[in-house]
């Protein structure tokens, strides 16, 4: 039971720590100094073509969100994206490359293989659907392509996190 509340009460100061940190930024004014400064080093930095730079800031498994923070070419904040929405979810389609579902919804909380199916692997992330706590998976066959999505209400073992 201590684990359970430990582990709310951490997931709660976490949601308020990043609602004050997005309101100290504003697009076109925040520089990737002031974006770090409030979220810290991110997991991932992805260059693109344009001299954009999209910083990742997962908050899986712990968390029910996933941010991308995209710095322009001129060094501005251009935008704050939380991925794990039903819009992002709705577009995952059969046959998506797993790169791709990757870029659109951030890490995931937890990945698996499973012995009876070695050929695929499952992808989860957690999120808050009003106040119900919700996991969103991803099938993938061994080509690496989505197979199959759904949605299901969150159990004991998806908020363990894991690999």
């Amino acid at each position: 039971m201590r684990s359970i509340l430990a582990a709310w009460l951490i997931t709660a100061l976490l949601a308020a720590c990043d609602a004050q940190r997005i309101e100290k930024l504003e697009e076109g004014v925040a520089t990737e100094a002031d974006v770090r400064k409030q979220f810290g080093e991110p997991t991932l930095v992805v260059e693109k073509a344009d001299g954009s730079r999209v910083l990742e800031y997962p908050r899986q498994p712990e968390g029910w969100t996933n941010y991308t923070i995209v710095i322009g070419a001129d060094g501005k904040m251009s935008a704050l994206r939380q991925l794990l929405t039903p819009t992002n979810f709705a577009q995952v389609a059969p046959g998506m490359p797993q790169a791709q579902v990757r870029s659109m919804l951030g890490k995931p909380a937890r990945q698996r293989r499973y012995a009876m199916k070695p050929d695929e692997e499952v992808w989860q992330w957690r999120f808050i659907d009003g106040n119900q706590k919700k996991v969103f998976g991803v099938t993938f066959d061994r080509e690496q392509r989505v197979l199959a999505t759904g949605t299901s209400e969150e159990h004991p073992e998806d908020a363990a996190g894991g690999k």
